[in-house]
């Protein structure tokens, strides 16, 4: 018998973005109606391999019983007690015995619940094959008694099966060969399994198509949910754009400084580069207050010259880290250059050679660096 083994049925493609994808679900209405399904049975039942042939042998006696009441139809009748698809009872799992392990196998019905469902009335006696809607396709509806007909085959070839399970599968072992010897030709060496990606893939997309589809159902059954997620969706846009203004309003600090050279006697008037040279060598000298009176004014210099105040030479150091915003990342190595400097050449404390270095990487972080 042609029955599935468990596992995931066809799957759907799925959007790229999981949270975006579902609210916008929710909130765009309902989804496209899907295929109309066979009539369901009463669900699963674990079965031995007897119990399965005792279901078959029943399964064959309904049909055979709805095909003798077709035989003698009637104009006055209608309907055809004998073949509700209620009669056929839930699907199998069987426990198929195995060399190696048991192994469960499950056995849908509900091919023949359509087949007794079409003939259940007078009305699908014939009904267009899927041939029958192909232009130009020779093939013809097939009626109730050819269907009832193959479904009597289809069941005797499962009982078959049932009663010798092993020889069922006495020539795996030839038709493996078989097949080994096919795939070890030239025209399949290219042909690979189905990688742990591609499976991972797979899974991913079944698993957002099942959240989705249970997104949908939710919100049809609570409408007020899809106005209620809709003023989210549109606070949260708003929100976000406000603060991103904001973000960028503080970032980027606009400032009308008019092109121009700045005055002689101004910082950036001499390049921060020779300013850090004059710090180098006063620092091999030893002379270690020059060195970090010349590191501030490369810091200053080199601040000035990214325009970020009017270049102005009667400036005190305190102005100068006053005109700093207090959101700006420079503003803590500037305070504690200002500290230093002010420290070692206003103050008169006598500098040292770890009071430069220190100096010295303060000033990497305001942008000044040897080239």
């Amino acid at each position: 018998m042609n029955s599935p083994w468990s596992g995931p049925g066809l799957w759907s493609g799925a959007a790229t973005v999981a949270p975006l994808i579902a609210l916008f679900v929710l909130t765009c209405g309902p989804l496209p109606a899907r295929a109309q399904q066979f009539p369901a049975g009463a669900g699963w039942r674990d079965v031995s391999v007897t119990e399965y042939q005792q279901h078959l042998a029943a399964l064959d006696a309904l049909v055979a019983a709805c095909q003798k009441q077709h035989s003698s139809l009637s104009a006055a009748q209608t309907t055809f007690p004998a073949c509700d698809p209620a009669q056929v009872g839930p699907d199998d799992r069987v426990q198929w015995p195995s060399a190696a392990a048991p192994q469960s196998r499950e056995v849908r019905y509900d091919w023949l619940r359509s087949v007794l469902a079409r003939a259940a009335k007078k009305s699908g006696a014939t009904q267009p094959g899927i041939l029958g809607a192909i232009p130009g396709a020779s093939s013809k509806p097939a009626s109730v008694d050819q269907l009832l007909s193959a479904a009597l085959e289809r069941l005797q070839n499962d009982m078959k099966q049932a009663v010798r399970p092993g020889e069922a599968n006495s020539g795996y072992a030839a038709e493996r060969k078989s097949l080994n010897a096919i795939l070890a030709q030239r025209a399949y060496q290219d042909v690979t399994q189905v990688s742990a990606r591609e499976r991972f893939l797979e899974w991913f997309d079944n698993q957002l198509d099942k959240f989705l589809t249970g997104l949908w159902r939710f919100g049809a059954r609570a409408p007020w949910i899809v106005w209620a997620l809709r003023v989210l969706l549109l606070v949260g846009i708003g929100t976000a754009l406000v603060w991103l203004l904001l973000r960028i309003e503080r970032r980027a600090v606009v400032r009308l400084i008019p092109d121009v050279a700045p005055a002689p006697g101004a910082p950036s008037a001499r390049k921060w580069q020779l300013w850090l040279r004059d710090a180098q060598e006063m620092a091999a000298k030893g002379l270690w207050r020059e060195a970090i009176h010349f590191l501030y004014w490369a810091s200053i210099a080199r601040l000035e010259s990214r325009r970020l105040w009017p270049a102005d030479r009667a400036r005190t150091p305190r102005e100068y880290l006053a005109l700093l915003a207090g959101a700006d990342p420079r503003k803590p190595g500037l305070t504690a250059l200002t500290r230093s400097f002010e420290r070692t050449w206003y103050g008169g404390r006598e500098a040292t050679a770890s009071d430069f270095h220190a100096a010295l990487d303060l000033v990497r972080g305001l942008g000044v660096a040897a080239e």
